[in-house]
């Protein structure tokens, strides 16, 4: 069965994205060997060449190594996971910022919220 993918931006980038999510969460652990393109684009139900192009943008950003013989592998740096992990978060909360201000809350009464939610301590 495919993954859900929205008209707004690029499959490829979509894919890059939920690899992503996936490496952050320790889904793929450092240093993991990822699925094989033809593996992934099948669980995907994407295409070999979209699953390929999304693996070379992770490349590019360093959080995949790939090996000529042995297939492409989670980074082994602890420190890059972290920054892509709180890179993500960041995203997330700032995120759920703009929609509770799209809600009309205020920041304020959203920081009460969230104090009140117990999010904060």
């Amino acid at each position: 069965m495919g993954w859900k993918f929205d008209e707004g931006s690029p499959i490829y980038l979509q894919l890059c994205n939920v690899i992503k999510s996936r490496i952050a969460s320790g889904t793929y652990a450092p240093g993991e060997k990822l699925p094989p393109v033809r593996d992934l684009a099948l669980e995907a139900g994407v295409n070999p060449n979209t699953v390929q192009r999304a693996y070379s943008e992770l490349e590019r950003d360093s959080l995949v190594n790939a090996d000529r013989t042995s297939g492409r592998f989670v980074t082994a740096d602890e420190e890059k996971i972290r920054t892509l992990r709180d890179m993500l978060s960041s995203a997330c909360i700032e995120e759920m910022f703009t929609r509770l201000r799209e809600l009309g809350l205020k920041d304020e009464e959203i920081r009460a919220a969230v104090n009140e939610w117990g999010y904060l301590k």
